[in-house]
């Protein structure tokens, strides 16, 4: 078994930007190091796990299975001392702990709200706050980068501890004098007309969409225009560039102003559940418990309320 006690940060951020960059030179200018120092780093990581860390691929270098690994272990620790640098910020702020709250995008339209409840209920706690695509919150749970996290359906892996905090009802939406807003059911048969506003493949609304669209027969022939999103697609929307499925609760501001309007069709609205979890592996501590009690006891409170 090799030694890694004499394992450094700098050996792992110089074989992470050889492997980005695909040559110790490219390596070198990103860090604002020599090429040599990056080679001696690699030549030591190569040493500590005795064993091949990268081989060439025509111009380029890219690493091994070992050296995959590594990479792996290079993420957790950027995420580790990025925690303590969190952690130490709020302790020396005068806070007396601090947690952070990782949501998917289509949360960020509340989660601003949830942590400002809670540290004004815990003035003691810091919360930090992060929103990505479900893709990047799902590797970032993995690598260990949230104590929670608020998004709709979990993971498969890895595992996790879940609490479910409300609804979370997804809509059709278009501008307001959009002929269907117009209409009790809006039919199948005008639906196939439309243009249809989504997130890139692999979102969960965009999942939504596709087995609505697949429910109703339309998914083959329906044109979909991809956009990187939700606020593109909601200003698409309201333009009359097209209709979307979003979460009612990504535009309960629109909706309430008359910006935006639900289309009713059967099967609408798709009713889904929020959901605050942590990974199964991991003991919470202190702040993070305080966090996750407050959401579960706040929730109905918490959450937008808004008429589908």
């Amino acid at each position: 078994m090799p030694d890694l006690r004499a394992l450094s940060i700098k050996q792992l951020r110089a074989f992470a930007a050889v492997a980005r960059t695909g040559s110790p030179t490219a390596a070198a200018q990103e860090l604002s190091v020599t090429p040599p120092a990056v080679s001696t780093h690699l030549r030591t990581l190569e040493q500590l796990v005795d064993a091949p860390i990268l081989l060439r691929s025509g111009d380029a270098l890219r690493p091994t299975q070992i050296g995959e690994r590594l990479l792996e272990i290079a993420a957790e620790f950027e995420v580790s001392v990025e925690r303590a640098a969190q952690k130490i910020d709020a302790l020396k702020s005068g806070a007396e702990g601090a947690a952070v709250l990782g949501v998917v995008s289509t949360a960020k339209y509340f989660a601003p709200h949830i942590v400002a409840a809670f540290q004004s209920a815990h003035p003691g706690l810091c919360v930090a706050l992060q929103v990505g695509n479900r893709g990047a919150m799902i590797q970032g749970l993995e690598r260990g980068a949230y104590d929670l996290m608020i998004m709709g359906r979990p993971p498969a892996e890895p595992r996790t501890v879940e609490a479910v905090l409300g609804d979370n009802p997804h809509i059709l939406i278009a501008r307001p004098d959009h002929p269907l807003t117009a209409v009790e059911e809006a039919p199948r048969e005008a639906l196939r007309g439309e243009i249809f506003l989504a997130r890139e493949d692999g979102s969960g609304t965009r999942i939504l969409m596709s087995g609505f669209l697949d429910r109703i027969g339309l998914r083959g022939g329906a044109r979909v225009i991809e956009m990187e999103s939700n606020e593109t697609i909601k200003q698409a929307a309201m333009a009359g560039l097209g209709i979307a499925m979003l979460s009612a609760h990504t535009c309960v501001a629109e909706l309430k102003e008359g910006r935006l309007a639900p289309i009713r069709a059967q099967g609408l609205p798709l009713v889904r559940q929020w959901r605050l979890l942590h990974r199964q592996d991991r003991e919470l501590d202190g702040a993070a418990r305080a966090l996750r009690r407050f959401i579960i006891d706040n929730a109905a409170a918490l959450l937008p309320q808004v008429e589908v």
